[in-house]
């Protein structure tokens, strides 16, 4: 017979395997680690305090009853580097592209909210196709949410911002508002909207990299 704890140690095995075994190889077979990998190199070791693990999504339209996974794709909480203290949340890229539902700014509001509070630095580590599609207006307002908390921590707390993959639309905005930007050469990327969507409107064909790559961002937009 099931207990309560083995359902609880299976929905904890769900959210430490994000979107599963095969999204994880596709990440590493591009050089990337998953979202909790990230933490353990950047945190102390044995440092980090989730928050949030079995938060779900709640949208219901399109299919998305059926595809729930603990988390809804960003790992939050707090933890020490070099001893000293610092809430981080960091998008897991194999759980729906990273994209930012309700639920998931939520989880990033809540752990900004806890850093201005105790006068704690923000770290987040951004891997994130954008908003969530299937949540319409409710994604967006997720944004606004955080954009908030970017303009209120401003000044009162360091918030820093790695941009480990292929950021687009609304997953660039709250990082240009952060005091420090990091980006990998080649495999990171910051633009409102993609190489194709720009071919289409302007018939200029550009690459990943030359539209928001680390190299055009240090050396063009500042």
């Amino acid at each position: 017979m099931e207990t309560i704890v083995d359902r609880l140690e299976a929905k904890r095995a769900a959210a430490r395997l994000g979107g599963g075994d095969k999204r994880i190889a596709a990440q590493h077979a591009k050089g990337k680690l998953t979202a909790r990998e990230r933490l353990n190199i950047l945190l102390d070791q044995g440092s980090f305090e989730e928050l949030d693990m079995y938060v779900e999504h709640n949208c219901v339209d399109f299919g998305m009853a059926d595809q729930i996974i603990p988390g809804d794709g960003v790992v939050t909480g707090s933890g020490t580097i070099n001893g000293r203290l610092v809430f981080v949340f960091s998008q897991d890229f194999t759980v729906f592209g990273g994209s930012l539902s309700e639920r998931h700014a939520q989880k990033i509001c809540k752990i900004m909210d806890m850093a201005m509070k105790v006068g704690a630095p923000v770290i987040g580590i951004n891997d994130s196709g954008g908003a969530r599609i299937q949540e319409g207006v409710a994604s967006l307002g997720g944004y606004a949410e955080v954009f908030q908390r970017n303009v209120l921590a401003s000044g009162v707390v360091p918030q820093l911002s790695l941009i480990m993959g292929p950021c687009a639309g609304g997953a660039v905005y709250s990082p240009a508002m952060t005091d420090f930007i990091f980006m990998v050469k080649d495999s990171s990327y910051m633009f409102v909207t993609g190489p194709d969507v720009v071919k289409t409107v302007t018939n200029e064909v550009v690459s990943q990299e030359e539209l928001g790559g680390a190299v055009t961002h240090t050396t063009k937009s500042g």
